[in-house]
């Protein structure tokens, strides 16, 4: 058959229009979301092209920090079709992640294009409902639906610092990080206390790193990630339709069995409850060394950075500090603007109005996956979401 994909499910890019006529479905974006819709639909006799614009599927977990193990269990992390190998352990570490990606883009023969890149999505100009997308090389594309999975984490964001071109030490976005190596024996500042950041400072004061802070600027909830032998993403799964206020409650309580009070070392307990923060999209932070290593006075709270001087970051409380390096785990940005924003499917900030298998009113046919953060767990929820997506697509076509 001319033009199959590859053992690794790659199909040749060259070729993408010649295998366009039967109006597949479009996913866009090779990450855990894409390749779980795309799978979703194979098993439901649809159709389904995965679009990424890599060189290789995953490309995203490939670039994470060496260190890295999924927060959330194997069990629950595995996507629709093919279970997580045991020899993965409990928490799956990230080479072992893309392995899985790998074996299951094979497992399900999905048919996966590297190297295109999707730049616009529009309705199909004869009326006739599909879409149509512009893509690499000038590629116009046709499909029945179209899902886009480009990811929660797109395009790594650092904030406008003032003076933050003068700074004579090393910036750089979290998303740059590998291992603690190349700072053996330095002083860093990690910005931001999410969870990267938090492993990040953590992994830096266990490579050898001479000084480490964090800067906070909003004190985050610490969960364990597991206690004994319960994990903290069950009692996500458990309480996540519960009310507001009695999650946060119970939160309060555990947190104070569970979690010692680091108010002393300049990391208090929030004020806001816990769930009230997942609400606003602020997800706990899963403990895998920071609470020892801020306890130790091995990793170093200090207020958020208001700016840079050269040589120096000046910090919102007026303390000026010179580190060797300064890690951003500032987030990301979705950056979905240049590919749809011209669709009225985005919000104020710049995500999409919908998720899962709901499309927007004035786009039927447009589906979103993996663009909420839930307490849950990400892989679990997009597992959930592809059958979700695959069921919608297969009933309306």
């Amino acid at each position: 058959m001319p033009n199959s994909p590859s053992p690794t499910g790659r199909t040749d890019a060259v070729a993408l229009t010649d295998r366009t006529d039967d109006r597949p479905v479009y996913v866009i974006g090779g990450g855990p979301g894409g390749l779980a819709t795309a799978a979703a639909l194979r098993a439901r006799g649809v159709r389904a092209v995965v679009l990424e614009k890599a060189d290789r599927i995953g490309a995203s977990w490939r670039g994470h920090y060496d260190r890295l193990h999924l927060h959330t269990t194997r069990r629950w992390s595995a996507l629709p079709g093919l279970r997580m190998p045991r020899r993965f352990g409990r928490w799956v570490g990230r080479d072992d992640l893309v392995r899985y990606l790998e074996k299951y883009t094979e497992h399900h023969e999905l048919e996966v294009v590297t190297g295109v890149e999707v730049s616009r999505i529009d309705p199909h100009p004869d009326g006739s409902g599909d879409w149509q997308l512009t893509a690499t090389g000038g590629r116009i594309l046709r499909g029945r639906a179209v899902v886009v999975a480009t990811g929660f984490n797109h395009t790594p964001r650092i904030p406008e610092w003032p003076g933050r071109d003068t700074f004579t030490g090393e910036l750089l976005h979290a998303a740059e990080y590998r291992n603690p190596a190349p700072y053996a024996d330095k002083d860093v500042l990690v910005v931001g206390i999410g969870n990267t950041g938090a492993e990040i400072a953590a992994d830096l004061t266990e490579g050898g790193a001479a000084r480490v802070r964090i800067a906070v600027r909003t004190a985050p909830h610490i969960v364990r990630r597991s206690t004994a032998g319960w994990p903290a993403q069950a009692t996500g799964i458990l309480v996540r339709r519960l009310p507001v206020r009695m999650v946060d409650k119970a939160g309060s309580l555990l947190a104070r069995v569970a979690v010692p009070d680091l108010s002393a070392q300049g990391l208090p307990r929030p004020e806001k409850g816990l769930y009230s923060r997942v609400r606003e999209g602020a997800i706990p932070v899963q403990d895998v060394g920071l609470i020892d290593a801020v306890k130790s006075g091995r990793v170093v709270p200090v207020a958020t950075v208001a700016s840079f001087d050269k040589d120096a970051v000046v910090l919102a409380d007026g303390t000026r500090i010179a580190p060797d390096a300064v890690i951003a785990a500032t987030g990301y940005s979705r950056a979905l603007e240049p590919l749809l924003g011209h669709l009225d499917v985005l919000d104020g900030r710049g995500r999409p109005v919908v998720h899962g298998a709901r499309t927007p009113k004035e786009a039927p046919g447009l589906y979103f996956t993996g663009f909420t953060n839930p307490i849950s767990g990400m892989l679990r929820e997009l597992a959930r979401d592809a059958k979700k997506i695959a069921k919608r697509v297969a009933r309306a076509h």
